[in-house]
């Protein structure tokens, strides 16, 4: 099968070079177009897509090399993005950085797999000609890579415009596709913390940054000119995949959903469905206790700056001990397992967690783990073969002041750092918490045993049968 989709990559000389602005203001001007439009985030990031869902209305798919065959990575995208008239995909760091010399898993190589033009977004403050050389070099450094198109960023004004625009013409043979002034305040049009940018569920403001994003696009960006690079992208060859039929509703498995807990890749939740699970949303701020599912999934997210108004809920922390105590199958991640936790010390405060694990946590000014990692299953756990290797992702400020040596873990750390002393995946009971961050298409076991795991679970609590299996004894 093939695809005609229209498809751009909107890439950037480095990380904070205006690409999620400029992705989000050309979406909306898409959108007031009357073109539907599919969005997806190059790499293993939750809160830029949780930004381009908000906008589109429709899930940001993430394509990450790494934790997902490059195969499955193409045809992701072209499932998910058939039925819009074009495709955005918002890179990550510099166009050729990847985790090694030779790119490897960069926003280039993504480009290349979907083959797709490339539009750059350079920050040109305090700089003229010498962002035509940079251009040219990336056009040079790999001439596969398709850039047809330049959005400049931080413009001083007109003469400083004119010079750039200039300079890129001549030595570089691209238009320039958009001019973004510095916007001085209006730069945070979306606060950020210490992971980045917060999250759509806890902004206010969605029709102001709706109506900026507007303003931004028609006033900075050459709309017109940013479709007609994404209709040169040539005919997309893919197999065709056949998507498993859902299986009816075997088993019930909460997950938090909330302002605190928004770190859900779709298609793990999707995955859980396809495997026969009925998705339960539960608020770890407003409801008083769990209620009856066979299995609980914890998200990341930020329970550190919603730490007191988790801790303020100790009906919930205790009806969580007390299920992972009668051995209720919960899978935790990250923010997860933050939430399990004895404490957390954040700031001057310590706040009391839900206790499942003895172990105590800080919050640290810079990160403690950032980036792939690389895990074995190396002890019995419930919901993972020992010998399982997964290819997963971290980013957390926090880490632990105690007790780490007290409870017992199933994963040893090939590359990352999980909860330290090169281990991951701390196991209490049915209990698994990480920090590691997996992707469902790329653990194929993982909802199946999550589903398998709760099936039992459900089978042995209350005698009903359920159509599930025993999971990993």
């Amino acid at each position: 099968m093939a695809t005609s989709l229209s498809r751009l990559v909107i890439a950037g000389l480095s990380g904070d070079s205006g690409k999620t602005i400029v992705s989000l203001s050309f979406v909306v001007a898409l959108k007031r177009k009357g073109h539907s439009v599919s969005v997806f985030k190059k790499g293993p990031d939750y809160i830029d897509p949780a930004w381009l869902s908000m906008i589109t209305r429709r899930d940001c798919r993430n394509l990450d090399t790494f934790m997902v065959a490059p195969e499955v990575v193409r045809q992701s995208f072209v499932d998910h993005g058939r039925n819009s008239d074009i495709a955005v995909v918002e890179g990550n760091r510099g166009l050729y950085d990847g985790r090694d010399a030779a790119g490897t898993n960069s926003t280039a190589e993504l480009a290349k797999l979907i083959d797709s033009p490339v539009v750059l977004v350079v920050n040109a403050a305090k700089t003229t000609r010498t962002i035509a050389a940079l251009v040219r070099g990336c056009q040079t450094f790999d001439p596969e890579v398709k850039i047809a198109g330049v959005i400049l960023n931080r413009i001083a004004g007109t003469r400083h415009l004119r010079v750039l625009t200039d300079s890129i013409e001549k030595y570089c043979g691209i238009p320039i596709v958009g001019a973004i002034p510095k916007l001085g305040d209006d730069s945070t049009l979306i606060p950020g913390r210490h992971l980045g940018l917060i999250t759509p569920s806890e902004y206010q403001h969605d029709k102001v940054l709706r109506t900026r994003l507007e303003e931004i696009a028609e006033a900075h960006l050459d709309v017109d000119g940013m479709i007609s690079i994404a209709e040169t992208a040539e005919q997309l060859d893919c197999d065709a995949r056949v998507k498993p039929r859902r299986v009816p509703g075997i088993v019930k498995i909460g997950y938090f959903k909330d302002s605190v807990f928004t770190f859900y890749y779709p298609e793990n939740l999707e995955a859980l469905e396809a495997e026969g699970a009925d998705l339960v949303p539960v608020s770890s701020l407003d409801d008083q206790r769990l209620p009856d599912v066979d299995a609980l999934y914890i998200g990341g997210g930020f329970p550190e700056t919603h730490a007191e108004q988790l801790a303020g809920n100790r009906s919930m922390m205790e009806s969580v001990r007390k299920a992972a105590d009668n051995g209720l199958p919960v899978y935790a991640e990250c923010g997860g397992l933050i939430y399990l936790a004895r404490s957390l010390k954040y700031g001057d405060a310590v706040y009391e967690m839900a206790g499942v694990f003895e172990i105590d946590l800080e919050m640290h000014g810079t990160p403690v783990g950032h980036g792939y990692t690389l895990v074995e299953v190396d002890s019995p756990s419930p919901f993972y073969p020992v010998g399982t290797k997964i290819r997963g992702h971290e980013f957390h400020y926090t880490g632990p002041s105690s007790g780490l040596g007290e409870v017992a873990s199933c994963m040893a750390v090939e590359t990352g750092t999980g909860v330290g002393n090169g281990r991951d995946g701390l196991i209490y009971k049915n209990t698994l918490a990480c920090y590691t961050h997996v992707h469902a298409d790329g653990v194929d076991s993982w909802a199946s045993s999550m589903v398998s795991r709760a099936a039992y679970y459900a089978k042995t609590r209350t005698g009903r049968r359920t159509g599930g299996g025993g999971g990993n004894n």
